[in-house]
């Protein structure tokens, strides 16, 4: 059963890089065809698709937030990561890594950014 965990701090100032992380387990981010994304809910706003990385390492992101996003991975953790910066208090959100593919995320993290 694959599964899905984000980390990282729940705190960033303003104007820094938000950095989260995703652990997945059970299942090798490298697997043909599949795709793993991470998404974000605003208070009060819908989901925010953000970015995706497959499984071969190329990457697309939301065109809204293309210049502040990149999505990295490191394959012998079993691990994709997200960074954006020039973070601004509109960025604060529960943020979640997804698997597309399989339609599952991890539970999510709340990332707060202070002015």
């Amino acid at each position: 059963q694959v599964q899905l965990q984000e980390s990282g701090p729940g705190l960033v100032k303003s104007s820094q890089t938000l950095s989260l992380t995703c652990t997945v387990s059970g299942g090798s981010i490298t697997t043909s065809f599949y795709a793993w994304s991470w998404i974000r809910q605003s208070p009060g706003k819908g989901l925010e698709w953000m970015g995706v990385t497959h499984y071969d390492g190329s990457t697309d992101y939301s065109p809204s937030l293309k210049s502040r996003t990149s999505i990295s991975r490191e394959t012998s953790r079993n691990q994709f990561s997200l960074q954006l910066s020039s973070v601004t208090p509109e960025d604060t959100a529960l943020y979640y890594c997804t698997s597309e593919s399989l339609g599952i995320s991890g539970r999510g993290t709340q990332v707060t950014v202070s002015s």
